[in-house]
């Protein structure tokens, strides 16, 4: 029946008894298939990670500033990587650097949660706030 119509004979359930087979014309099955693979992958969130740079000596206010920053990517859903940077000879002070991280937590702690601990990379202290699900 398939030869008679030009088409082609598709199994669609082999491991059935009778199996099942279904006529239809495969490239058009094929390009259909295409086209909901790519409808399904635009629909899919892909959550980034956002950065947000602190320095030793940042104020309160710019403090405060960076944190409403952060509170927003969390909400839309990505990751917010913080980045506290070292210049000269702020590196001695680590310690004091590792609580200012610490505090911007706190203030971020009902919406999202530590992925990474503050860990010292060269002259940059990096912490990972993943938002909370």
């Amino acid at each position: 029946m398939a030869e008679e119509k030009g088409l082609d004979l598709a199994e669609v359930a082999p491991n059935v008894n009778p199996p099942v087979c279904k006529i239809l014309d495969y490239g058009k099955y094929q390009y259909h298939q295409k086209k909901v693979e790519t409808k399904h992958r635009k629909m899919q969130k892909k959550s980034e990670m956002k950065g947000v740079r602190l320095g030793f000596k940042t104020g309160e206010h710019d403090i405060g500033i960076k944190i409403k920053q952060a509170k927003k990517f969390l909400e839309a859903g990505n990751a917010v990587k913080v980045a506290l940077i070292f210049k000269g000879r702020e590196a001695m002070y680590k310690h004091l650097a590792h609580d200012k991280m610490i505090k911007f937590h706190e203030a971020l702690k009902d919406i999202c949660s530590m992925e990474a601990i503050p860990k010292s990379q060269g002259n940059v202290l990096i912490m990972i706030l993943t938002p909370k699900s």
